[in-house]
């Protein structure tokens, strides 16, 4: 009886050793072991010869490249929640199944986020860098080295879903008072559980608001949501926070605003131009205005082996001919 052919699976990105055994177990597993994010043309290339497509963040998969008259692949499990990079409408017109690993990273990027709401206002990566970048330090002073002190302060939340939630129960606990913008509110059993606030005007949210926290996901609706005009609201002493999606917030004129004096700071763990990071906001943070970090929000060896399994677990619901558990649909997008 011969042997059924186990479907071709290109991997993008170097996973966790093992998940990657567990994929060349099951499949035909093609790895990147170099982990070196592919070119257009590489994309181009696996899309033709791949049954299955593993994307990452990185990886731009466009109309163009999906529309091809070659085009053999027939699923696209991405290693993350987020889909952004993406063409859902383009892949749903050529039968295309994307999926993504949702519901897995929710402690961890919100363990991150309150990290960078204590780092801030507490010149934590100021301080540190005293000691260990070659600086004089004469020893304690009643007045050096003065940050913010978070109790009592009003963190405004944009964005209340599992993460944005997540947030709010850790900064509860630091003695922050919780307010949140949303596309609608939560239900009041939650509101109620974290003393929150919901704000239906974004604007006026961010003009009380001593620290933001940005939390909700990239789409066409959220591009720039932190424009240049509701930048331009928050006060002079209040810092911004963004483990979400770099292009939420118009970056040219955070920049400008912090190098002004007019936002008083910022901890930015992604980017607009990622992987490129702004020259002025490195010199910020050389100064202490801002703390960066390069996209680590969701990075815990747990959390990527259980994005990894996610990733299995919907390739074989796929090939089982089932609907897979993390199904994304444009519109859902």
């Amino acid at each position: 009886m011969p042997v059924k052919k186990k479907p071709l699976v290109v991997v993008t990105r170097k996973l966790p050793d093992s998940i990657e055994t567990r994929m060349r177990e099951l499949f035909d597993a093609r790895l990147n072991l170099d982990d070196q994010p592919m070119t257009p043309e590489q994309l181009m290339e696996a899309v033709r010869t791949a049954d299955i497509l593993v994307s990452t963040v990185t990886d731009e998969i466009t109309g163009n490249v999906l529309k091809q008259p070659d085009c053999k692949v027939k699923l696209i499990a991405q290693f993350g929640n987020g889909v952004d990079n993406i063409d859902v409408v383009a892949a749903h017109e050529r039968g295309i199944t994307v999926t993504n690993t949702p519901n897995v990273l929710t402690e961890d990027t919100a363990d991150m986020t309150m990290a960078l709401i204590l780092a801030v206002p507490r010149r934590f990566i100021e301080g540190a860098a005293m000691l260990t970048a070659g600086g004089d330090w004469p020893g304690w002073s009643p007045t050096w080295m003065l940050g913010r002190r978070l109790g009592g302060k009003r963190l405004g939340i944009i964005g209340m879903g599992r993460i944005g939630q997540a947030v709010a129960r850790r900064a509860r606990a630091f003695g922050l008072q919780i307010h949140y913008h949303n596309r609608k509110p939560v239900a009041p059993k939650i509101a109620d559980e974290l003393g929150a606030t919901y704000w239906d005007s974004l604007d006026q949210m961010l003009a009380r608001m001593d620290i933001i926290s940005v939390n909700c996901p990239h789409t066409p609706a959220t591009f720039h949501l932190l424009s240049a005009r509701r930048l331009k609201l928050i006060r002079r002493d209040a810092y911004v926070v963004n483990t979400a999606r770099g292009t939420v917030i118009d970056e040219d004129t955070l920049t400008r605003l912090i190098e002004a004096g007019e936002i008083a700071g910022a901890a930015l763990d992604v980017f607009e131009h990622e992987p490129a990071v702004n020259p002025r906001l490195v010199r910020l943070a050389k100064a202490g205005k801002v703390v960066l970090l390069p996209h680590m929000g969701s990075a815990t060896i747990e959390g990527r082996v259980e994005m990894g399994e996610k990733v299995i677990i919907n390739i074989r619901t796929f090939l089982d001919a089932h609907k897979p558990p993390d199904r994304v649909l444009p519109n859902m997008l």
